[in-house]
C-alpha cells in the first residue's frame, strides 16, 4: 500500500484530488445550505456537452466546457422563478448536444469516457501545477468573503441592506461553480460531480456545532474520502470515482445513524 506512493501518478493523483476536495467540500456548504445543489448537477451535464464540441473542434475541451457552464448557470441564475425547470433544461440540451456530436463522430471515444466517469490516476504534473493555481485563488476569495457569503447564504436581503455587493459576490461565486465543476470532471466525472460537492457537507451539517467548525469538517471528510477512495480503487482495480463517492456514501450512513441514536437516547432521558 505505502509503496503506491513511490508512483509519480499516484502521487498526482492523491495531490490533485485533495486539492479539488478541498474547494469542493467548501463551496458545497454554501450550495446546500442555499438549496442550490441541483444547479451542480445541471451545469456538469451541460459540460458534457461542452466536453464534446471542443473533441469535435479540435480545441482544448475544457476551454469549450467551461464557457457552457459559465452560461448555463447564468440562465438558470436568470431563471429564478423557475429554477428548476431551468436546470432540467440545461441538463438536457447539454447532454443530448454531447450524445450527438458523439453520434456525428461515429463512436464513444476514450475522452469522453473519461469525462464522464473521471479519470484520477492520470492527471498530469501540467494540470497539475492548473489545479493548484486555481485552488489559491479560490481559497483566498473564500477566506476574503467568508463573512459575505455567509451573510449571503442566510439572508440576501439583510445582506444588501448592509452594503454587501451582494451582486458581484454571487457572480465570482458562480464564476467559481462552474472552474470547479471544470476541474472535478478529472476526479469524478460528469455523473459524479455533484455527489463530490454535496455529501461532504451532509456529513458535517449532522455534526452540530460553528459554521466554521462545519467548513473545517466539511473539507476533512472530503479529503478524508478523495483519499482513502483512491487507495482502495489502486489496490483493488476498481472504479476511482465510484469508490471515492462510495465512501463518503458510507461516511454519511454512519454520521446519520449515529446522529439519530443520540437524538433518541436524549429524548428518553
Amino acid at each position: 500500500m505505502i509503496e503506491l506512493l513511490s508512483y509519480q501518478f499516484f502521487q498526482n493523483a492523491i495531490i490533485g484530488g485533495c486539492l479539488i476536495g478541498i474547494i469542493c467540500s467548501w463551496i458545497g456548504l454554501f450550495l446546500v445550505l442555499r438549496r442550490q445543489v441541483m444547479i451542480v448537477d445541471g451545469a456538469a451535464h451541460t459540460a458534457f456537452g461542452g466536453l464534446a464540441l471542443g473533441l469535435l473542434l479540435g480545441i482544448d475541451p475544457f476551454i469549450t466546457a467551461l464557457i457552457i457552464v459559465i452560461i448555463s448557470i447564468l440562465i438558470i441564475n436568470k431563471m429564478k422563478t423557475f429554477t428548476d425547470s431551468a436546470i432540467a433544461l440545461m441538463l438536457a440540451i447539454g447532454f443530448s448536444i454531447g450524445l450527438i456530436i458523439i453520434s456525428i463522430t461515429r463512436g464513444f471515444s476514450i475522452d469522453i469516457f473519461s469525462y464522464l466517469f473521471g479519470s484520477i490516476l492520470t492527471i498530469s504534473r501540467e494540470e497539475l501545477i492548473i489545479i493548484s493555481i486555481v485552488t489559491i485563488f479560490i481559497t483566498i476569495f473564500l477566506l476574503l468573503f467568508h463573512r459575505e457569503l455567509i451573510a449571503i447564504t442566510f439572508n440576501e436581503r439583510n445582506a444588501r441592506v448592509m452594503g454587501i455587493p451582494v451582486d458581484l459576490i454571487s457572480n465570482i461565486f458562480n464564476f467559481i461553480i462552474a472552474i470547479t465543476i471544470i476541474l472535478s470532471i478529472k476526479i469524478v466525472g460528469v455523473i459524479l460531480i455533484v455527489a463530490l460537492i454535496t455529501i461532504p457537507a451532509l456529513i458535517s451539517l449532522q455534526i452540530k456545532t460553528s459554521f466554521n467548525n462545519t467548513v473545517i469538517i466539511s473539507i476533512l471528510i472530503g479529503l478524508f474520502g478523495i483519499i482513502l477512495g483512491i487507495f482502495i480503487s489502486a489496490i483493488y482495480k476498481l472504479s476511482t470515482s465510484g469508490i471515492i463517492v462510495f465512501t463518503l456514501v458510507i461516511i454519511y450512513a454512519i454520521v446519520y445513524i449515529y446522529s439519530k441514536i443520540k437524538i433518541i437516547k436524549r429524548e428518553k432521558l
